[in-house]
């Protein structure tokens, strides 16, 4: 028998409150989440445990059990809460700019939460928040003309980009908190390091051209080149696709699908165009 620990549709069903949720005196689901974000927010997910949640709270660690049965159900509850917590933005403007707001809102979301970007898996289940943050994205790129699978690999490749970036805001706090050192005092004390890169040519060009001295955002560098790319993509399969003239008949062509771009508007009119070739 699985345990409710490891019963994904008791997991559908704590995140989006199917069946009643009994709560003692001075606990609640919602209160142990707020916990377990607060404590992960300071110590990541590392730090978080069912026993540091209880002891936040002044109760027993079975206390917490007999409301969230596993600490994989009380993350996926912590990432639908946070999740929540940014207003989606009215869709205006172009594509672009309503995808580039969308990712934005994200990194913002992840810079207050980096523990965000820790969560490991590809079945972590999704809540009503969640789920309503992915169709906000998936609207800015469905009328574009891209063919459905080509939105949603564009809205992932989005999605895991602004993981990706915000993983090293994780990592930087970590290390940060293991040694109690920061990030640019750390590296500020290599010269042990820096002495031995001037055999490396293109490496000490640069450095010595001030590449270093003012670093691209990597997140600014790096969304824009996202978006540039989607919109490439939308341009050259607008251009496929493109509606042409029918030589026989003067209908347009729609062009449906990805391919070999139709000259015809039917296969009576290439039948009729065929005869004419053949017939001078």
């Amino acid at each position: 028998m699985v345990s409710k620990a490891e019963d994904p549709d008791h997991g559908v069903e704590l995140l989006w409150g199917d069946g009643a949720r009994q709560s003692r005196p001075g606990l609640s689901p919602n209160r142990i989440v707020d916990s377990a974000i607060e404590l992960a927010d300071a110590e990541g997910l590392d730090g978080l445990s069912m026993r540091k949640v209880a002891e936040r709270l002044g109760f027993t660690t079975m206390s917490i059990y007999r409301h969230i049965p596993g600490r994989d159900q009380l993350i996926d509850l912590m990432l639908d809460a946070v999740q929540g917590q940014n207003p989606l933005a009215p869709l205006g403007g172009g594509w672009r700019a309503r995808l580039e707001s969308c990712a934005r809102s994200g990194w913002e979301l992840r810079k207050r939460h980096p523990w965000m970007a820790e969560v490991r898996g590809t079945r972590h289940l999704p809540g009503p928040h969640g789920i309503a943050v992915y169709e906000h994205m998936l609207s800015t790129l469905a009328d574009t003309g891209l063919p459905p699978a080509q939105v949603i690999a564009a809205i992932t490749l989005v999605g895991r980009f602004v993981d990706a970036e915000a993983q090293t805001l994780v990592e930087t706090a970590r290390q940060e908190r293991r040694s109690g050192v920061g990030e640019q005092e750390w590296w500020g004390a290599r010269d042990s390091l820096y002495d031995r890169l001037g055999s490396y040519p293109t490496l000490t060009a640069l450095w010595e051209a001030g590449g270093y001295d003012a670093p691209e955002d990597s997140f600014e560098f790096g969304l824009a080149r996202l978006l540039d790319g989607i919109d490439v993509l939308i341009t050259r399969y607008r251009d496929e696709t493109r509606d042409v003239i029918c030589p026989v008949c003067g209908t347009a062509v729609h062009q449906s699908t990805p391919g070999r771009p139709r000259v015809y508007c039917s296969r009576a009119c290439q039948q009729r165009a065929y005869r004419r070739r053949h017939d001078t």
